[in-house]
């Protein structure tokens, strides 16, 4: 049924407007960062984005905070996700109690969890690491209100317990359901819950600064007090290339081919 005229122009407003939206920040943060440093500039200047590269603690600040979403992903690759899953096929009871640990990051002020992890990072620090990456510790907990949510809007969308019946029945270890049955099956909902934990590590300011960690947000942070125009740019600069992580990941119509799991 082809859709009316109305719903078309209807569609195309709402997609207007929401790429208005977006774009508009992004084009005063590219007018902002190309604007002249001084009296003696004329014009628009690049000077901005060719000093990114001067800075000296950004590529280790980007470095360590990256690592920091490959620790988190992998926690949720190898630890939610099962977890939630096992939960919706074997233990149904306990979905609430669940689902109501791990929304319970949203509900505590940022600054009470730096008070309480205070102590226990003061330790780590001393004993066994004093780099930023410990952080994906904490980082893991703020990301779990958000990970679940996106698991479990995945996992109530597939009948998983028709899938483990039949893979059970066909011999299949429970492991095997898990990791090479289900989990393909809810892929989309993994990915959505990892960018998210990208977005959470590479802009979370308020625990590291506290924290005293020099992570990626914070290193920023400490260039905008110097010049606003290169801390600008560098927040672009991350803009765009998370922007290009996400147009590498495969959609189903680039994948352009079913996912065949092997029983046997």
């Amino acid at each position: 049924m082809r859709q009316s005229l109305g719903v078309r122009l209807w569609r195309l407003s709402i997609i207007a407007f929401v790429a208005f939206y977006l774009l508009v920040p992004l084009y005063a943060m590219f007018d902002f960062s190309t604007k002249p440093f001084g009296f003696a500039d004329k014009g628009r200047t690049f000077r901005a984005w060719q000093m990114i590269g001067e800075q000296q603690d950004l590529f280790q600040a980007v470095t360590r905070s990256l690592i920091s979403a490959a620790i988190v992903m992998a926690l949720i690759l190898f630890l939610v996700v099962p977890t939630a899953i096992w939960v919706h096929l074997k233990l149904p009871l306990l979905r609430r109690p669940f689902e109501l640990l791990c929304l319970l990051p949203l509900a505590i002020p940022a600054i009470v969890i730096v008070v309480g992890i205070a102590p226990l990072y003061r330790w780590i620090s001393i004993n066994v690491s004093e780099s930023p990456i410990t952080l994906a510790g904490v980082y893991s907990m703020l990301i779990l209100p958000y990970t679940y949510r996106s698991l479990s809007a995945a996992l109530d969308a597939v009948d998983i317990h028709t899938l483990a019946e039949a893979a059970t029945t066909l011999g299949a270890t429970i492991s095997r359901v898990i990791f090479g049955i289900i989990m393909p099956t809810i892929r989309t909902g993994i990915i959505n819950g990892s960018f998210i934990a990208i977005a959470l590590v590479l802009g979370e300011y308020t625990i590291s600064n506290i924290l005293n960690f020099k992570t990626f947000q914070v290193v920023i942070a400490q260039i905008g007090r110097s010049n606003g125009n290169v801390a600008v740019a560098v927040s672009l600069a991350s803009l765009l290339f998370v922007l290009f992580l996400l147009l590498l990941i495969p959609n189903k119509k680039r994948q352009g081919a079913v996912l065949d799991v092997d029983l046997a």
